[in-house]
């Protein structure tokens, strides 16, 4: 029976990809009809994804029970030695990851339904899902790099198509573009890196690839330098994908796309194939420690730069799209630092706890949509919202579940790995300790300045009179309590914000949206999702637990055997464990407690101390000036650039062009008078000719 399963492994990314293909061939023959059978069309594709998942399970159960890794492979390509097989593997970790992104596709794709009841957009929305899934699963079943690239190529595609769902919105396909020539660049790097790595090695397998390297390094015949370059061109891709710095300016852009696009790309495909990737490219890296090291630095840097430009965020996605940044630097930094099996158990604990949250603040949005309009600056503004709880009780409660997950506290989800990370980091390098530290309460503070505002207090979305004062620069302020009015504050306006008010406030009165004068609790198609993924949020965390650790006895580096791995374990110090835990816990408590004074009981001023330190509040809340910088340098910079060439194309090559047709056009013009067909005219050319020879000649 077992065997059964893994002959037939392949439907799994083949069944999404079958639905996305089906449905998408009806909407280009027959539109109208397909886009009429709406909810039969998103059964038809939640059903393939629910089989792929089905099947996803048995694997895994069967590779607990003890199964050994199976690969199945055809030749693709073969010219003289180049042999280029394609097929998939299944093995722990493969297994692992399909479970993660089918049981996350599965609820995003049901959450959908309620959240996109209304779009005109409806069935396309689940043909791109369903290719989106069905490249992410691929992508995990690869058993070579190649393939790998073609998939990772794929995935990219679709997050492009999804984020500029509404391309009709001028910020959305700004959106998309930016993702795409972001994801060029890392997927460049990464392109060169394969190449690299092949014509160093002679070949696209992981294992092989590995061990080749590090013995050509040990011999010499490759040098050092050649093996880091390699290794950190292969990480860029990484970088793009999992959104790390520098490359990881497109992911907060991109929640210009429906909320259960956000919260699929940043649970379990998108980003989560950046960390896939260096982990499947682990018997490369661990063999080159300085591109471990930068691996490891990228990673802390990237953790801190998301949760200190998320503390000021006033879009809900957009405070959590950092918070994604942020806990991707946590997994990245566990991979580098050697802690293989801490990372990816993050990388499985955040999914849910992450899918979770975005589900919730698309429910947020969904309510309050009935009450401010289709605006999305005002729909998704937290400080128009407000008192939520008592309307939408449990969405409250589940994003509240998220909440203390991410925050890191015991027993949830987050506490166990990203103890186990900042444990296994400190042990290697405390100074990129403290930074993950100091993070998890920057973190814990961010997360619940979020949950206070949106879901604790009064209502404020329906008094319209306050609007335009609520998203003036003391907003905050009257947020939590103090209406001080200073010139600058949390919420200072962005440019066009007012107008943009003002203008939406007519069209609400023309249009004759904003009809509700309370949010309501979303439909049970988007409040399943939340309950059921609230579940794993709680308790997955305690395969993981450090007193007996089932996670890493599953997942462990491909260098290491079981027996290391569970000899490793048996050397557990529990009072080490309880000083590590006791410190990371301590820190989320101060950002708990900080927020709770600030936006929940109004002890503390957030406008005031932004005024003492508004260099470092303008920082935070201009990003940290990087899309200011880019854009400066690249988008400025190129065009000046393209000015330049067009102007080299204009008059050196065009001018080079139009020099020659003027000088045949001369020469042509010229010669038609003396090419007259008149005999006597030619005799006449000739005896000149013949004079000039002799006196030329006489002469000398």
């Amino acid at each position: 029976m077992m065997e059964i399963i893994y002959q037939y492994a392949w439907l799994i990314p083949v069944l999404p990809l079958l639905g996305a293909m089906l449905v998408g061939l009806g909407l280009i023959s027959l539109n109208q009809v397909t886009n009429s059978l709406r909810q039969l069309n998103a059964a038809f594709i939640i059903s393939l994804m629910g089989l792929a998942m089905a099947l996803s399970f048995a694997l895994l159960w069967s590779q607990i029970q003890g199964h050994a890794p199976y690969t199945r492979t055809l030749e693709w390509a073969a010219a003289g030695n180049f042999h280029l097989n394609m097929g998939y593997t299944v093995d722990h970790l493969t297994a692992l990851m399909l479970v993660v992104v089918t049981t996350v596709a599965v609820l995003v794709m049901v959450y959908t339904d309620g959240y996109m009841a209304h779009d005109p957009g409806y069935v396309r929305f689940y043909a791109y899902l369903s290719l989106f899934g069905s490249s992410m699963l691929g992508l995990v079943v690869s058993p070579n790099l190649v393939q790998v690239y073609i998939f990772w190529e794929l995935v990219g595609m679709c997050s492009y198509l999804l984020v500029g769902f509404w391309y009709d919105r001028k910020a959305a396909a700004d959106a998309c573009q930016k993702a795409f020539v972001t994801n060029r660049v890392g997927d460049f790097g990464l392109l060169l890196g394969i190449l690299g790595l092949f014509w160093a090695t002679g070949s696209f397998d992981f294992d092989v690839m590995g061990d080749r390297l590090g013995q050509l390094v040990q011999t010499g015949a490759v040098s050092n330098l050649l093996a880091i370059l390699l290794a950190i061109l292969v990480f860029l891709g990484p970088v793009a994908k999992s959104a790390q710095f520098p490359l990881h300016v497109w992911l907060p852009d991109a929640m210009e796309g429906p909320t259960p696009i956000s919260a699929l790309i940043h649970a379990a495909t998108m980003v989560a194939a950046g960390v896939f990737l260096i982990a499947r490219m682990y018997p490369v890296f661990e063999h080159v420690p300085a591109a471990m090291n930068v691996i490891a630095f990228t990673g802390a840097l990237t953790a801190f730069l998301g949760a200190t430009i998320a503390i000021t965020q006033n879009d809900i996605k957009k405070g959590l799209a950092y918070s994604t940044i942020s806990q991707l630097g946590y997994m990245v930094m566990a991979m580098g630092v050697g802690a293989y099996s801490a990372g990816l158990f993050h990388l499985m604990t955040h999914a849910y706890f992450k899918a979770m949250l975005f589900l919730g603040s698309g429910s947020v949005i969904h309510g309050m949509e009935g009450v401010v309009g289709h605006d999305p600056n005002l729909a998704q503004d937290m400080r128009l919202m407000g008192g939520l709880r008592k309307y939408m009780p449990v969405t409250a409660i589940t994003f509240f579940i998220g909440c203390v997950a991410i925050s890191g506290i015991p027993p949830f989800a987050g506490f166990w790995s990203k103890d186990e990370i900042l444990g296994k980091v400190f042990a290697v390098n405390p100074a990129l300790w403290a930074v993950g530290w100091l993070t998890a309460g920057i973190t814990a503070f961010y997360m619940f300045r979020m949950y206070f505002v949106t879901f604790e207090g009064k209502f404020r979305g329906n008094q319209t009179n306050l609007w335009q004062k609520l998203k003036s620069p003391a907003g905050m302020g009257i947020v939590t309590g103090f209406d001080a009015a200073p010139a600058f504050g949390p919420g200072a306006m962005t440019k066009g914000e007012l107008e943009a008010t003002e203008e939406h406030h007519h069209d609400d009165h023309s249009h004759g949206h904003g009809h509700s004068e309370y949010p309501h609790e979303s439909p049970w198609t988007m409040t399943l999702p939340l309950a059921i993924l609230a579940v794993p949020s709680i308790l997955i965390g305690l395969l993981g637990t450090p007193f007996a650790n089932y996670f890493e006895e599953f997942i462990f580096p491909p260098s290491e055997t079981l027996a290391e791995v569970v000899e490793k374990a048996a050397e557990f110090n529990p009072s080490e464990f309880y000083i590590m835990a006791g410190a990371s816990v301590g820190i989320s408590l101060i950002g708990i407690t900080l927020a709770s004074l600030t936006y929940l009981l109004g002890k503390i001023n957030p406008v005031a101390i932004a005024a003492k330190i508004q260099p470092l509040y303008e920082f935070s809340v201009n990003k940290w000036y990087f899309d200011d910088i880019y854009h400066r340098v690249f988008v400025i910079g190129l065009r000046r650039l393209a000015r330049q060439v067009m102007e080299v194309d204009f008059r050196v090559v065009d001018g080079a062009v139009n020099l020659t047709g003027f000088f045949t056009l001369i020469t042509g013009e010229g010669l038609k008078y003396l090419e007259n067909g008149r005999a006597q005219f030619y005799a006449l050319i000739i005896f000149g000719a013949v004079l000039g020879l002799v006196i030329v000649f006489g002469v000398t």
